[in-house]
């Protein structure tokens, strides 16, 4: 009898090992040579003159008792600092093709007032303008991306602009530039002409937008581009490829150094559903919509081929994250929305989305930096949260400007209501000093999912692990509870002859460290 049931038992166990193996997912990464960087510009991010991320957010004034530099809160610059946020996108949005940039320097009780329309319809006085924008950029060690005015603006205002930021020696701009209190240029490399052409920023259409971009670009510099600017146009809206094919076909791609693409991961725009209290099927169709990134990236990379097979022109997703509805009782145009998992999960995925389009994907800007939409900052007057949203930026940091390392692997599904989603996202890269950072995404809201990867050619000794996870997929940082949601050690892996197991659990981000 004994012999029989160690029998039945050994059978169990193994098929348990079997079921274990079979559930498995396998995932490869390759050390290859002429893989590219990781832009450090895709973990970039975006401040709009919208509700309280300027106002009340960023910037509190000189005269604020919250500890700022030059009105802008102390806090914040560490933050981001910590965060290592490569570039900052200014002013819009919507909000750059209403703002005329002469009106935000000098005095500030000098400087005329504007209504925006766009969001909440608050009278904006300007006392955050130029300036204000670009000495913060040096605070925080992070390349100003600035949004040029297309849709109301003109040339030549445009071109000042350039001239006022950039140029050293004697001229108009540059004289009131010093005359404005700063005597060396900030020499700004990105530009944007124009922001959602076809929408908010004129309703052009891809032929229209094409010549006036021709037009703008070439005031801005001379023949060769001696001043190195990268001249951004207006990407398309989502899934729009006439808008790609057209402004590709009809550009010079010497005047070319970007084309942007917008998408964010919403349910439905008439009905985008709570930011914290959703159902798994909510949560569902809104990683169904961020997923959608990986095809929006490959069939806009395939267009740009076409005209660009040596991909000189970068893909820059100068707005994407999760759209909800406002929190109950705030102004519906500031577009102020909590954080909770559910957007730590969209982020990491995301990410590991651009890293592995390395090679066309070199900037991209989160939608929005403090107190509008995705933040990763989140302030109620002295106080200040990072958001899960933040946490998973940081724990990805280590991928900014690291040789990427290809993953192929086949993801279990993540399945509701009869509709599947990868369940697995995955992304790795080597850094200059040789240290392998793996990172993973289980997709799942219920069910932990087990990967494997063979590191027995990467030459890892070590290994160590964070995870990003909490007991609820709404859970969220709150000014009460601020770090409920942290980065935490993680030793749910096993190393077993250079198969390394590790075993994720639902809705969590991880990331790890092998040297």
């Amino acid at each position: 009898m004994k012999k029989i049931l160690l029998f039945l038992s050994i059978i169990a166990l193994s098929s348990q090992a079997s079921f274990a193996q079979k559930e498995a997912t396998v995932v490869t990464i390759k050390n290859t040579e002429n893989a590219p960087t990781i832009n450090k510009n895709i973990y970039g991010h975006f401040a709009e003159h919208l509700g309280r991320c300027i106002y009340g957010g960023f910037f509190v004034g000189d005269t604020s008792k919250i500890p700022n530099t030059a009105g802008v809160r102390n806090d914040i610059i560490a933050a981001l600092k910590d965060l290592k946020i490569p570039n900052l996108r200014w002013p819009g949005g919507c909000f750059a093709d209403t703002y005329h940039w002469k009106d935000g320097i000098g005095p500030k009780e000098n400087r005329p007032t504007i209504v925006n329309k766009w969001w909440g319809g608050v009278t904006e006085d300007n006392s955050f303008g130029t300036h204000d924008f670009l000495n913060m950029c040096e605070l925080l060690g992070a390349e100003p991306y600035l949004s040029g005015n297309v849709g109301s603006g003109t040339v030549q205002e445009l071109a000042d602009w350039v001239q006022y930021t950039n140029f050293g020696g004697k001229s108009p701009m540059s004289d009131l530039r010093r005359k404005n209190g700063r005597t060396e240029p900030w020499k700004v490399k990105y530009w944007g002409i124009g922001n959602e052409a076809w929408g908010c920023g004129g309703n052009m259409t891809a032929e229209y937008y094409a010549g006036e971009y021709r037009k703008f670009a070439t005031f801005m510099s001379d023949w060769e581009n001696t001043g190195g600017l990268t001249r951004i146009a207006s990407g398309s809206n989502s899934s729009d490829y006439n808008w790609t094919e057209v402004l590709m076909k009809n550009i010079p791609l010497n005047m070319l150094g970007g084309l942007g693409v917008h998408h964010y991961a919403v349910i439905d725009w008439n009905k985008k559903g709570d930011g914290v209290n959703y159902t798994e099927e909510q949560y569902f169709k809104t990683m169904q919509s961020a997923l959608k990134m990986e095809e929006l990236v490959t069939k806009h990379s395939a267009i740009m081929d076409k005209y660009d097979p040596q991909k000189k022109v970068a893909m820059i997703v100068d707005e994407w994250g999760g759209w909800y509805e406002v929190v109950s009782g705030t102004n519906p145009g500031f577009l102020y929305q909590q954080n909770t998992m559910r957007d730590a999960v969209l982020a990491g995925s995301t990410l590991n989305i651009f890293n592995n389009h390395a090679d066309r994907v070199r900037m991209a800007n989160l939608a929005q930096c403090v107190n509008v939409l995705q933040a990763v900052i989140l302030t109620d007057k002295t106080k200040m949260i990072l958001t899960p949203t933040y946490q998973v930026m940081k724990m990805y940091s280590v991928h900014q400007d690291a040789k990427l390392l290809p993953v192929s692997f086949e993801s279990p599904l993540y399945t509701v209501n009869g509709e599947s989603l990868p369940a697995i996202s995955a992304s790795a890269s080597k850094d200059k000093n040789g240290a392998v950072h793996i990172s993973l995404v289980n997709v799942d809201a219920k069910k932990g999912n087990t990967v494997v990867v063979d590191i027995n050619e990467l030459g890892i000794k070590s290994i160590t692990g964070t995870i990003l996870t909490s007991s609820k997929l709404q859970d969220y940082n709150s000014f009460d509870t601020p770090n409920k949601i942290v980065p935490t050690i993680f030793k749910g892996f096993e190393n077993k002859k250079g198969k390394l197991e590790i075993n994720i659990p639902p809705f969590s981000v991880v990331v790890l460290e092998g040297k």
